[in-house]
């Protein structure tokens, strides 16, 4: 088996709404689907985040029931040349950095977190795994 990278990403969100305003409106995600109260799913590149309400999910019969809890994360990818500009774009956006690490690579990346506390970051391409 040749797996060609992760489709989509899950998170699991209690205020589905603050959660289309944050991603949607403040980090520009575009909606690809949303139902109230169970799920919304956002466009990333070529992936998929999804964020489903855990109450909802949990008694989901098919597809499977998922569910879960505390401060998950997720990294995004940005173009090595972009690296600094999103981080002072996600600065301008009020949203505060948390951390900054410079890996064994040399690679930066920085954390953020959500409104409900999941721990977000960007990394540049080709930065810290390659």
């Amino acid at each position: 088996m040749n797996f060609t990278r992760i489709k989509e990403t899950c998170l699991y969100i209690h205020d589905l709404e603050r959660a289309r305003k944050f991603y949607h409106e403040t980090l520009e995600l575009p909606i690809i689907g949303y139902a109230e109260g169970k799920h919304i799913f956002f466009r990333a590149g070529t992936s998929v985040l999804l964020c489903f309400n855990p109450d909802d999910s949990k008694l989901k019969h098919s597809p499977p029931a998922h569910y879960g809890g505390g401060k998950q994360h997720f990294a995004f990818e940005v173009h090595q040349a972009e690296y600094h500009t999103a981080k002072a774009w996600i600065s301008s956006k009020g949203i505060r950095i948390t951390d900054t690490v410079i890996w064994k690579s040399g690679a930066e990346s920085f954390y953020f977190e959500d409104p409900e506390g999941n721990v977000l970051e960007i990394v540049p391409e080709g930065g810290i795994w390659d």
